[in-house]
């Protein structure tokens, strides 16, 4: 039992459990140190071993959105003797809170979100102008109220070395060349997809030029890289699918360049250390960019975007298009000198 004990109510996005790593490193630095545990997806425990700061991942057995009051009661009632001090809840449904509520936290932070004063007794004032980031967003809820905002610490993920080397013998990866990673998935939608014929352009003129070229991301990402790999016409590593989310972790850290949409992979690229060169369409690098120096941006900033659609609402998707992969491809040459 620890009276500095934190739990912390985790996002449902793998993007956004990677950003909230800057408020587990801002609480770690605190003094006294809290305990930090996190409840969160299943699928997010892999991503939260990876981070130092986190002492345990508390898995949340529900769907995206499913309410499992029955689920939320239990899990709340197996925490009570943990002695937690403060829980921090970083989404802003009624649902989220409901755990910390029924482990019966004394104090329980979150922004206004939906009805649900009482389940959250330190209420905060959402501020769309302050808190124009997500991660700043999450930070905020680390701090007094009305505190002025640092600047979010980066975050980093841990990297097992054994377990990346098992990995790419497992996948018969090439590490004889220079590892450049191409990331085309995006589970929000396809507006924030950069075409497949220009990954495949880009894949092409990449394996010419030398580098070996690996496709990341999960089963739905499937049917892209195939297509991306059909029209590159050159031979590249299809790992969509093929890979855990802790071995795309892994792995990720041999890419030197990683080309990515906004998507949750992107996060995990940056907090790796990959230089990411980021594709913005329907969403906007102001509000979730890459959080490394290590990073390129490309967004054409056109009258209709950021529309933060899942589909484009005009059909023709050029906020994308028009980014070129000549324009990108000199990008990853501008990260490799």
């Amino acid at each position: 039992m620890s009276s500095q004990a934190v739990l912390v109510v985790g996002p449902s996005w793998v993007g956004d459990m990677v950003m909230a790593q800057s408020l587990f490193k801002w609480l770690a630095q605190s003094e006294p140190r809290p305990d930090i545990d996190v409840v969160a997806p299943a699928w997010s425990l892999p991503v939260l071993n990876r981070m130092p700061e986190v002492r345990r991942g508390v898995a949340l057995p529900l769907g995206h959105g499913a309410l499992g009051l029955g689920v939320r009661r239990r899990i709340g009632h197996s925490l009570r003797e943990v002695g937690y001090s403060q829980a921090i809840v970083l989404p802003r449904s009624a649902k989220a809170a409901l755990v910390p509520w029924f482990a019966k936290i004394p104090r329980r932070t979150g922004f206004r979100g939906e009805m649900r004063f009482g389940l959250i007794n330190d209420m905060r004032a959402f501020d769309r102008e302050r808190l124009d980031q997500t991660v700043k967003r999450f930070l905020a809820l680390g701090l007094p109220e009305d505190a002025a905002l640092p600047a979010p610490p980066r975050p980093r993920l841990r990297i097992d070395d054994t377990a990346r080397d098992a990995a790419a013998a497992r996948l018969g990866l090439d590490l004889s060349r220079p590892v450049i990673g191409l990331l085309p998935g995006a589970e929000y939608g396809p507006a924030k997809c950069w075409p497949h014929a220009h990954f495949a352009r880009l894949a092409r003129w990449l394996v010419d030029a030398g580098y070996a070229v690996w496709l990341f991301g999960g089963p739905g990402d499937q049917a892209a890289a195939a297509t991306i790999s059909a029209q590159a016409e050159v031979p590249v590593a299809d790992l969509t699918g093929k890979t855990s989310l802790t071995e795309a972790i892994d792995l990720l850290s041999l890419c030197g360049t990683v080309v990515s949409n906004d998507s949750g992979l992107m996060h995990v690229a940056a907090a790796v250390g990959c230089h990411t060169v980021a594709l913005y369409g329907s969403t906007s690098p102001a509000f979730t960019p890459p959080l490394t120096d290590r990073q390129t941006i490309h967004d054409l900033a056109l009258s209709c975007s950021p529309c933060f659609a899942r589909e484009c609402p005009l059909k023709h998707l050029d906020c994308l298009w028009q980014i070129t992969p000549e324009a990108v491809l000199a990008s990853v040459e501008a990260a490799r000198a």
